[in-house]
């Protein structure tokens, strides 16, 4: 983007203007559509208490704090991916559940695997999906709740305890994730986002991460929608249901150890998770079979 900066005029600048009102640095007033002085003095409060240093342009640097910093609780929807979602509407949440006895580690405003963490133990609480997606269900509990939260300090500061995708098995087990239709691939390659998410070091991949062809050694996962004629030799498990996942997964990858490569297919129930989208459906799959992998390898 180009720099936005002083006696420039127009929808950029009133969009500038409309974020720095939103998060305190402007009046409405003063929404103009001009980059005059007090625009450049609002830039540099906001780049000062961001610590972006003295600056009163708008570079593309300043520009996605500023984005970052208008997002409310519940203006998008907030899962564990790489890069990592950040803004204020993270910090919000971290804040939300950390007054409701949920401990997200440091209040950051960076949604990594500690918060989705303590989201996904909100959830159960709520009786909600516990699938770690802050969506229109978990913010409608949140909302509900804000007597509870808003305004509060975090109830206690205990350490999370540990959860199915620990360091150690995603360090130590290599796997390569794959499906075979647009679906899977996109359920195989979230699985790989997460597992980079709670560990940068973590060697389990999707098959489109590879830059080369996975050796004997790599147990091969193909993430799929049906059985097909010629993989009636390999260990199948049925995604549900998904209380015993990981256990009859567990006994799927000992069957599958002899075999070079190593290799178990996973049956999905179908492309849509009860009324959930595409995209929230595939997330879900990746977020319940990772942990369920994880778990049987543990």
């Amino acid at each position: 983007m180009n720099t936005i900066k002083r006696g420039d005029f127009g929808a950029a600048v009133e969009d500038v203007q409309q974020r720095l009102a939103l998060v305190g640095h402007l009046t409405q007033d003063q929404v103009t559509g001009v980059y005059d002085e007090r625009t450049a003095t609002a830039v540099r409060e906001f780049c000062l208490n961001v610590h972006l240093g003295a600056v009163d342009e708008v570079t593309e640097k300043v520009w996605a704090a500023l984005v970052d910093a208008s997002y409310n609780l519940g203006d998008r929807t907030l899962y564990l991916r790489m890069p990592y979602f950040h803004g204020h509407d993270v910090l919000e949440l971290q804040q939300a559940l950390g007054a409701l006895g949920f401990f997200c580690g440091i209040e950051d405003a960076i949604f990594g695997a500690h918060t989705e963490l303590a989201l996904r133990k909100f959830q159960t609480n709520m009786g909600l999906p516990s699938d770690g997606i802050a969506g229109a269900y978990t913010y409608a509990s949140l909302r509900n709740l804000q007597h509870s939260w808003v305004g509060k300090e975090a109830s206690h500061l205990s350490r999370p305890i540990g959860f199915a995708r620990a360091a150690d098995v995603l360090e130590s087990h290599a796997l390569c994730l794959f499906g075979t239709c647009e679906f899977t691939r996109s359920v195989a390659s979230r699985m790989s986002n997460l597992a980079t998410a709670t560990n940068p070091s973590s060697k389990i991949v999707s098959a489109d991460a590879l830059s080369v062809a996975p050796d004997d050694s790599m147990l091969l996962v193909h993430v799929s929608l049906e059985v097909a004629e010629g993989e009636r030799a390999v260990p199948v498990v049925a995604y549900a249901d998904e209380e015993t996942l990981a256990v009859r997964l567990k006994g799927a990858l000992a069957a599958a150890c002899g075999a070079r490569p190593p290799r178990v297919v996973v049956v999905l129930p179908g492309r849509v998770w009860e009324d959930a989208g595409a995209d929230r459906s595939a997330q879900h799959f990746a977020i319940t079979l990772l942990d369920a992998l994880c778990a049987a390898l543990s």
